[in-house]
Parts: C-alpha cells; structure tokens; sequence
C-alpha cells in the first residue's frame, strides 16, 4: 500500500491525528514529507507523533554515534511533518549487557539529542517497549525496574514516556503497576490490546521475558476486548494530570475493527476528559 493510500483510509476515522512511521519506504525521500504532510492537513488533521526505534546499547561508540545522527534525522522528519513527540527506545539487550552500563550508554545517547530536540519544539518519547521488528535482542529496558531507572536518569523538558500497557504483558509483568511509577512522566500513550488464544497470564510470566518473539499464546485484539483495563489506566492517567495524545494501534484484521476500536476509545476518552 502507498503512503497516500493509507492516509486516505485513515482520515475518514474519527481520530485527529495520524501516528508516523519513519520507516515508511517512500519517507526515504525527502521530497515526499511536505507532500505527505499536505495531504493530511487538507483533510483536518495533523501528524503528531513519530515512531523510529533506535539502538542506543551497542557496545561500539561509532555505532551509537551512527544511531544518534539517525535520530536527529527523524527529529528533523518529525518537524517537517509538522509533529510535535518523537519516539526513542533504550536498544537491544544484549547478552553481555550489564543493567548499569545499558542505562548508562542509553541515558547518554538520548541525552545527546535531547538539544536538537529541544531547537526544534519535539519532545523525546521512551515507550516501555518488546522489540523492534529488525532486531535480534529484546528492548534492554524492557523490565520496569529498568524501564524507570533510566526515565529516572532523563530530568529534560523535552523528554518524557510513551506509555502501551500491552507491551507489560511481553515483560510478564503488570500495566497498571509499571504506570503507576511514571504516569507523572506520560506525555503520550499507545492504546492496544491483547488477548490471550491459550493458557493463563501465568503461564505467560513463566516464559522468559514474558515472550520469545512475540509471544505466540498473546494476540493483538480490539481495543476494549482485551486483558488492559481502560478504566484503571484512564483514572491513573487523569489524576496524573495526562491531556496528550492517544495513539491507536489496532486494525489487524482491518477497518471495521479499527473503527470498533476508536468508537470505543472515544467513547472512554469523553468520560475521563468530558471537556475534550
């Protein structure tokens, strides 16, 4: 599907906003960001948010350094767009890793784009997530021990979390829990489901690191027909003080689902925000 497909079906949802992915084929041209962002201001929406997965945690500085200039380039993609939140991860939890020098080696790196951020209004987003689809290692800090010591780490205007309660799943752990601990620090969210096609969430815990791959016993769903408790997660979220962006993703098994999946967040949305 072409860019300017996907946009044309996407606008006649009831959303404000369409997440982008950097790693949109044609977004290799540079040429085609005003055009893409045209297309979707003519229709009354915008494009808040960026999702890039960089890999912070390699031991190699020339590597890391290579993976910083990726991300000033998708901050820049991010601003052409017209976006205001660009989303960065820890890197690859590999073998040798220990827990402090990961946390080092990330904290450093998105601290070293944080200025470039910053000189162009983008707010970093560290999402609590499983693992990039090209990557041969899980997210380093994926656990939420990890996960908070280097948002702990990160005290920057610019810089703040990506929330998805479905990825606390793949850790084997709880959504509502690892939320608890940074909803002060949650300036956007990702709002998806799983549900699970056999076993227990035990047995899902028993695995290790909650899942190898993505866990085969835990499936993307419709938003509202899953394990994640919207209730829990839209209180703590309000008390928290949270008026961001809510970004959906959903549509696995396609459009009517989608649909289904923003009737109901919007539906959720208007009982914890009623003035939005």
């Amino acid at each position: 599907m072409r860019v300017s497909e996907w946009i044309e079906l996407a606008v006649k949802l009831d959303v404000e906003g369409l997440e982008w992915y950097a790693g949109f084929i044609e977004m290799a041209d540079e040429n085609n960001w005003g055009i893409f962002r045209r297309q979707v201001e003519s229709h009354g929406k915008t494009i808040p948010m960026m999702c890039c997965s960089p890999d912070f945690t390699h031991p190699d500085a020339a590597f890391r350094a290579n993976e910083i200039a990726k991300q000033k380039k998708w901050i820049d993609m991010t601003f052409a767009l017209g976006g205001s939140y660009c989303r960065v991860l820890s890197g690859q939890k590999r073998p040798a890793l220990s827990i402090d020098e990961g946390v080092a080696l990330a904290a450093e790196c998105i601290e070293a784009c944080l200025p470039y951020a910053h000189d162009h209004g983008i707010t970093l987003i560290l999402e609590n997530h499983y693992k990039d689809d090209f990557w041969e290692y899980p997210e380093f800090a994926q656990k939420l021990d990890i996960f908070c010591k280097l948002v702990d780490r990160i005290g920057h205007p610019n810089f703040g979390v990506n929330y998805d309660p479905s990825n606390t799943y793949l850790a084997g752990e709880d959504p509502i829990e690892l939320l608890k601990k940074v909803s002060h620090r949650v300036v956007t969210m990702h709002a998806s489901d799983r549900y699970l096609k056999e076993g227990t969430i035990e047995d899902l815990r028993k695995e290790e690191g909650g899942a190898q791959g993505y866990a085969k016993r835990l499936s993307h769903g419709e938003i509202g027909k899953g394990l994640n408790d919207y209730d829990a997660i839209f209180t703590e979220l309000k008390q928290a003080g949270f008026n961001g962006w809510i970004s959906i993703e959903d549509g696995v098994d396609g459009m009517d689902q989608l649909e289904r999946s923003v009737a109901f967040l919007r539906k959720k949305m208007l009982q914890y925000w009623p003035a939005k």
